[in-house]
């Protein structure tokens, strides 16, 4: 599998609480991996924020970090508990209290793709799921929260953006209604999950590029704004999704012709963000 766990960028210096991730855009996909699969190497990819981290890139270039998945989300769903794993899927796991995540098939093992395509035939053996939560959750998440405790040690407060895409027919249910179809989901856990200032905020910023926005639906935020969101410690996390028909053909899993422009577009509005937890510049090396 992919040879680290995640991929960190940092600023020169760290102008900012707030902190940039990107679970799902790990796109290494090994032969090990593949063989093992009863989909296409295009199919596997289609759970995948394919291109995501491309896109908030830019970001250490404002001061502050951006985390990248290294493994990809078929192989292990860095946005998951590391609990959650798949009766169905997973030898020697016992059944608990119904959980619409893994009962769908997506746990921190992923049994399907998009559109409930199955990944594999059979089951996995406990400890090969365990390896994948040891060698590649864990390390993520480790290097997550240290990256957010830095940031409330420097600035009083940290602010987590994680950076997802969905599918444009994940919208088709709120186009059918007569309302204008969003390109911009932001979650925070109904208001739990980041101060409503905040939130305030970066949809300020996504909306003076143009872009139509809305709240928690038909996303309100995974494990990670649920485990990370604590403001009342002074930690916030809010969860992007990016309409994919923007910057992307879905079908064939490249950039589009107006990937460019919209990186470019995103550019603006990660400064904006960026600037929200701006409290003076903190040199790396201090870390």
């Amino acid at each position: 599998m992919s040879k680290v766990p995640f991929q960190l960028m940092m600023p020169q210096s760290r102008m900012s609480s707030v902190v940039f991730a990107s679970p799902h855009s790990g796109r290494d996909y090994p032969w090990s991996f593949l063989r093992r699969t009863v989909l296409d190497e295009r199919t596997i990819r289609s759970s995948e924020d394919a291109f995501v981290d491309r896109l908030f890139e830019c970001a250490p270039q404002f001061g502050a970090p951006l985390l990248k998945a290294g493994a990809p989300r078929a192989f292990v769903d860095l946005n998951r508990s590391a609990d959650e794993m798949d009766p169905a899927l997973v030898e020697g796991v016992r059944r608990q209290a119904h959980n619409p995540r893994v009962a769908s098939g997506l746990g921190v093992v992923p049994r399907v793709v998009a559109g409930g395509r199955a990944i594999y035939r059979g089951k996995l053996p406990l400890d090969e799921a365990q390896a994948r939560v040891v060698d590649y959750w864990r390390p993520y998440h480790d290097q997550l929260q240290a990256l957010l405790n830095e940031a409330r040690s420097y600035f009083g407060e940290a602010i987590l953006i994680d950076c997802h895409s969905m599918p444009h027919e994940a919208l088709d249910g709120i186009a059918a209604t007569g309302a204008q179809r969003p390109e911009i989901v932001l979650g925070d856990r109904f208001g739990a999950s980041a101060d409503g200032e905040i939130v305030d905020r970066i949809e300020a910023a996504f909306a003076a590029a143009g872009l139509h926005v809305v709240r928690n639906a038909p996303f309100a935020g995974a494990y990670s704004t649920q485990a990370y969101g604590r403001p009342s410690k002074g930690q916030h996390a809010v969860q992007i999704e990016i309409d994919r028909a923007i910057y992307m053909d879905e079908s064939l899993i490249r950039p589009n012709a107006n990937f460019h422009a919209f990186r470019k577009l995103l550019r603006g509005i990660v400064a904006e963000i960026v600037e929200i937890g701006g409290r003076g510049a903190v040199p790396v090396a201090a870390e």
